[in-house]
């Protein structure tokens, strides 16, 4: 394990690395295969606010100390920097810059809490790729579901690979599926045709991991452990062990791991589903559906269009024009009129 060589710390060489699981305030940071225990410093612990004002008026120092509410300053990817203690622990001083982030908003407690409201909960950082588990059957596909999934994953400028499992189930009548995947092929996403049971899209699925940090959502049931197993032995029962622990995914964003892979890349798991969803979206969500940019602004009422009854809509247009999918189109409205909790969708 290498320090930093320019970097020092109240006198003690500084270390990178990147954090593979959090647990409540603990973190296990990994650096060039070295694993390394690690807490925060009560400097990160605290947001510092200091004042606006010409930088003559006013001394540098800090005018307010405010904790940090609600959550926890770091998720799992996030490259940090730490500083060990004579027992081999690490101090974790500085998070680095984010290539990006996958997000959801928060449950707000039902009735509402005086002062309650939702907030960012960032699920994990620096992705190369979601990964959409759905099933061919049992349970049927959730087609509005990956609809959310993909939108929210292009919310974060992260693209998507989508896995359909239990291909075994449908063998003989894949019609109406392959018919359902070709709206998204035609929009360019990937996906990758599985099954545990005879093996089918196993290597493919494990080339298309290699190498990259890839981040899995999809329900209960999907299949998820029977194919991770089928790619990595034991790999999927090692995840399922840290869901059950963690509640059935209350608290995916407090308790993570990611897992290496044997080939190189590491997965996450988000279990708890029923909470993921966008948060502070602020542009058009037609943007989030990739076929529907190129006639965003194109209507009669500009940036304002709802792409729902208003007269002039170039997005409808494209539908009946066929260049959009009409199903992705009653995915969209429906989108944007209840928002993006894909609970509405379970």
């Amino acid at each position: 394990m290498h320090s930093d060589s320019s970097n020092m710390y109240d006198g003690r060489p500084t270390f990178t690395g990147v954090v593979y699981k959090k647990t409540i305030g603990n973190y296990t940071v990994h650096t060039n295969g070295r694993v390394v225990p690690c807490e925060l410093s009560n400097r990160m612990r605290k947001q510092l606010i200091y004042p606006i004002a010409d930088p003559g008026s006013l001394h540098h120092r800090v005018q307010k100390v405010v904790e940090l509410e609600h959550m926890d300053p770091l998720a799992v990817g996030d490259e940090v920097r730490y500083i060990l203690s004579e027992d081999e622990k690490g101090l974790i001083i500085e998070l680095l810059p984010r290539r990006n982030k996958l997000t959801r908003r928060s449950a707000v407690p039902k009735p509402l809490h005086l002062g309650a409201h939702p907030f960012e909960q960032i699920i994990v950082t620096n992705v190369d790729q979601v990964v959409p588990v759905i099933a061919a059957a049992q349970p049927d596909p959730k087609w509005n579901l990956l609809d959310r999934y993909l939108a929210s994953a292009e919310a974060g400028d992260i693209p998507s690979l989508i896995c359909i499992t239990k291909l075994d189930l449908v063998k003989g009548r894949q019609e109406e599926l392959l018919e359902a995947l070709e709206e998204y092929r035609r929009v360019s996403y990937r996906f990758v045709l599985t099954s545990s049971l005879t093996g089918e899209g196993i290597e493919e699925m494990r080339a298309a991991l290699g190498g990259r940090l890839s981040v899995f959502v999809g329900k209960s049931g999907v299949g998820k452990t029977a194919m991770l197993n089928a790619m990595q032995p034991g790999l999927g029962l090692r995840v399922k062990a840290v869901n059950q622990a963690t509640g059935k995914g209350r608290h995916t964003t407090t308790n993570l791991e990611m897992f290496p892979l044997d080939g190189g890349g590491a997965i996450v798991d988000t279990p708890g589903t029923r909470e993921f969803g966008l948060w502070d979206f602020e542009d058009d969500p037609a943007y989030l559906f990739v076929e529907m940019r190129p006639f965003i602004g194109q209507c009669r009422f500009g940036l304002d269009c709802q792409h729902g009854d208003e007269p002039g809509c170039a997005i409808r247009k494209a539908v009946m024009d066929g260049l959009v999918s009409p199903r992705r189109y009653q995915s969209y409205l429906q989108l944007n009129k209840e928002g993006f909790d894909v609970s509405r969708n379970l």
